[in-house]
């Protein structure tokens, strides 16, 4: 595979649509959202976060940028994450999807290097693309040059024992149990140095 072309799978849940527009935020409407969802006046809510009131007023009305220290200060008074305070829910509500791959169902696609079976197939427009693959390779000459795309990934080792190759950092052996997570427009590849394949899960982020 060459450093241009991105892995079959991703490039066919990108054509099915599962990638979605992101909307930009105004997060002055998220914090006031959020505060008023508890049910809080700007003095409280500044209280709270340790902010003066004027301050949470500006970051309200658009009318000031939070450093990232207000922005802590901010997740830590309303109880969430830094990162929730830029993921408000979609249409503010739970749309409840769910979908249940048996041991083996899941769609079937082989490479030279891997065998993957796609999981949660059913689920259109997801932000992640779960799937197992059955790593065949054995040397990074097997492949041809570096595997890269969007987003980020996370590889678990289900079975054996491979070795990890990034394009900026030594190459890793892991083992069962083992994880990693990475960007996944660094170049990155991986062998089975078991006797038999060795078997991973990964989860590719698609948004």
């Amino acid at each position: 595979m060459s450093d241009q072309e991105q892995p079959s799978l991703i490039r066919l849940a990108r054509a099915s649509g599962e990638r979605g527009r992101v909307e930009p935020l105004n997060l002055g409407e998220r914090v006031r959202e959020l505060r008023n969802a508890k049910g809080w006046t700007l003095e409280q809510a500044a209280n709270h976060a340790g902010l003066a009131r004027s301050t949470l007023s500006k970051i309200e009305n658009g009318q000031m940028s939070p450093t990232y220290e207000a922005l802590k200060k901010l997740a830590e008074g309303l109880t969430i994450s830094v990162p929730q305070l830029f993921t408000p829910p979609k249409k503010g509500q739970v749309n409840g999807r769910m979908t249940v791959t048996k041991s083996g169902e899941g769609a079937a696609h082989a490479t030279t290097t891997y065998e993957h079976e796609l999981l949660a197939g059913a689920l259109t427009k997801k932000q992640m693309l779960p799937y197992r693959a059955q790593v065949r390779a054995r040397s990074f000459d097997e492949f041809d040059g570096w595997v890269r795309h969007d987003g980020e990934e996370f590889l678990y080792v289900l079975t054996g024992v491979i070795t990890l190759f990034t394009e900026f950092y030594e190459p890793v052996e892991m083992r069962r149990g083992d994880s990693a997570y990475y960007d996944a427009a660094m170049g990155h590849n991986v062998v089975s140095v078991s006797q038999e394949d060795a078997t991973i899960l990964w989860v590719t982020s698609l948004s």
